[in-house]
C-alpha cells in the first residue's frame, strides 16, 4: 500500500557552493588519504613501476567523469548515480542498490581516512586505542558536517591548502635530492610479476591506486548546494581531477626513484614519511605528520558530507526511509543522515584494515561507474530543454569496459573485499525490504530530483 500522507516539508539545502569552492571540493576530496596511506601498499603490487598504477587509475577516473558531467548537466539533482540509473533504466531497487553502494563507498572512504590518521600519522605524536581515536575522529566530522554545508566546504578549501603543501614538499624534497644526484630512474620500470604476470600485477594496482582518483564523483551529489550547477561543474570538475592526477604521477615517479619498493612496501601507510626522510633527513617529520594527519580528516570529511547528502536526496523521494529526510530547522543540514553514515563509518574503522577498506571503495564506485556509463548511452534517447555537457561516445563505451573489468576478481583484486562490500549491501538490502513493508511500493519519479527542485524558490545570493 502506498503511503498518500504528504511528507512533512523540509527546508531546502543552502546553495552556499561556487566556482572556487567547487574546484577545492573536487581536489580535495580526491587529494588525501589515498596518496597519503596507500603508495606502499600500492607499491607491494606493482614493485618500481609505481607511476603504472596511478596514471591508469587517473584515465579510468576520467573517462568516467565525462559521463557524469552530462549526467549532472541533464538532471542536476542530489540524487547522482542513482539518479541517473532509475533515469536510464526505470528499476527501484537498482536505483535502490546503487544509491546504498555509493554511500557506502562514502563511508568506507572516510573509514580508510580514519585508520589512517589513528595508526600512522598520529602515533608520530601519541600512541592511542584505536576505538578512542576513531570515536573522536568520526564524531568530530559528523559535527563539522551538522553545522553545515558552508562551513563544511570552506573548512575543504583551508584543509586542501594543507594537503597539497604537504605533498608539495614531497616533490621539491624528492626533485631537489634527484637533482643532487640521488635515485635510481631504472626503478621506474621495474615490474614486481611474482607468480602472476606483469599484466595482472598491473591492473591489481589499478584497481588499489584507483582509491586514490576517486571522489570526483561525490561533487555531483552536492547539485542541489551549487550555485550554479549546469553552468560550472564541467570546468571544475576536470581541471580538478587533472591537478590531482597529475600530483600523483610527480610523487609516485619521486618515490620509486628515492626508495625502493620494498622498502615502501614495508613503511606500508607511512611510504611518504620514509620519501622524506630520505630526501630531507633534516626535515621534522612530526611537522609532515601534522599536515598528514589534516589531509585525511578532509578526506573524510568530503567522503561524509557526501554520504550523509546522498541519504537524503533519496530519502526526500521515498526510495529510502523518509526519516533520513529529516532537516535540522536551524542548521538546515539532514542530521539523522549524517548520524547513520557516521555509526557506519565508525563499525569499519575498528574492524576492517586499511588496505582492505581502500580496495573496498574502490570496488563498489568501480561498479557504479560501470552502471553510470552504461546509463549516459542509454539516456541520450532522452532530452531536456536546457543546454548541457554532451561527452564523446567514446569515452562512455571504454569506461564501461574498463571499469567493469577491474571490478571483476579477473583484475586481481582480493575476494576480502567483495566479502566487505558484499556485508554493506546486504545491510542496504535489509534497510530496503524495510521501507518497502512500511510505506510499500513507491513509484519513483526521477524528475522530482531535477526539474522542480533545480530552483524551487528564488536564490539568495548572499547563501
Amino acid at each position: 500500500m502506498v503511503d498518500s500522507a504528504p511528507a512533512q516539508a523540509q527546508p531546502e539545502l543552502k546553495r552556499a557552493i561556487g566556482p572556487g569552492l567547487l574546484l577545492f571540493f573536487v581536489i580535495g576530496d580526491i587529494l588525501g588519504t589515498g596518496i597519503y596511506a596507500l603508495t606502499g601498499s600500492v607499491a607491494s603490487v606493482i614493485g618500481g613501476a609505481l607511476w603504472v598504477p596511478f596514471l591508469g587509475a587517473f584515465v579510468v577516473a576520467f573517462l568516467t567523469a565525462f559521463s557524469y558531467l552530462e549526467l549532472v548537466g541533464k538532471y542536476p539533482g542530489a540524487g547522482g548515480a542513482a539518479l541517473y540509473t532509475h533515469r536510464a533504466f526505470g528499476v527501484q531497487f537498482l536505483t535502490f542498490m546503487v544509491t546504498f553502494t555509493v554511500m557506502c563507498s562514502g563511508v568506507t572512504s572516510a573509514a580508510s581516512a580514519a585508520k589512517a590518521f589513528g595508526d600512522t600519522y598520529l602515533k608520530q605524536f601519541a600512541v592511542l586505542p584505536l576505538w578512542l581515536v576513531a570515536l573522536v575522529f568520526v564524531a568530530g566530522l559528523a559535527i563539522i558536517n551538522f553545522r553545515g554545508v558552508g562551513e563544511s566546504v570552506k573548512a575543504n578549501v583551508l584543509l586542501t591548502c594543507i594537503e597539497v603543501t604537504g605533498l608539495a614538499i614531497i616533490i621539491i624534497a624528492g626533485l631537489w635530492a634527484i637533482g643532487g644526484g640521488q635515485g635510481e630512474p631504472a626503478r621506474l620500470v621495474e615490474i614486481n610479476t611474482g607468480e602472476t604476470g606483469p599484466f595482472l600485477a598491473i591492473t591489481t594496482a589499478v584497481s588499489l591506486a584507483f582509491f586514490a582518483m576517486v571522489g570526483f564523483e561525490d561533487s555531483v551529489n552536492m547539485a542541489e548546494e551549487t550555485k550554479d550547477p549546469v553552468k560550472i561543474f564541467p570546468r571544475a570538475m576536470l581541471l580538478g581531477m587533472a591537478v590531482a592526477g597529475t600530483i600523483y604521477v610527480v610523487v609516485a615517479v619521486i618515490s620509486s626513484m628515492l626508495v625502493p619498493a620494498a622498502d615502501l612496501a614495508e613503511a606500508g601507510s607511512g611510504a611518504l614519511l620514509t620519501v622524506l626522510e630520505v630526501s630531507a633527513p633534516g626535515f621534522p617529520l612530526q611537522l609532515f605528520a601534522a599536515i598528514g594527519l589534516l589531509a585525511v580528516i578532509n578526506s573524510a570529511l568530503i567522503n561524509m558530507l557526501m554520504a550523509s547528502r546522498l541519504l537524503y536526496g533519496m530519502a526526500n523521494e521515498r526510495v529510502l526511509p523518509s526519516v533520513f529526510a529529516t532537516v535540522h530547522p536551524t542548521r538546515r543540514t539532514p542530521w539523522v543522515s549524517i548520524v547513520f553514515s557516521s555509526v557506519i563509518a565508525y563499525i569499519l574503522v575498528v574492524s576492517v584494515d586499511l588496505s582492505v577498506l581502500g580496495g573496498t571503495t574502490a570496488l563498489l564506485l568501480l561498479a557504479v561507474f560501470t552502471i553510470v556509463n552504461i546509463a549516459v548511452l542509454v539516456l541520450r534517447k532522452k532530452t531536456v530543454e536546457h543546454k548541457h555537457f554532451r561527452a564523446p561516445t567514446w569515452a562512455p563505451v571504454l569506461g564501461v569496459f574498463l571499469c567493469g573489468f577491474l571490478a571483476t576478481p579477473l583484475s586481481g583484486r582480493p575476494m576480502i573485499q567483495f566479502l566487505i562490500a558484499g556485508i554493506l549491501l546486504v545491510v542496504g538490502l535489509v534497510l530496503w525490504l524495510v521501507n518497502h513493508l512500511v510505506v510499500g511500493r513507491v513509484e519513483f519519479d526521477p524528475s522530482h530530483l531535477d526539474d522542480s527542485r533545480e530552483h524551487p524558490h528564488p536564490i539568495d545570493p548572499k547563501k
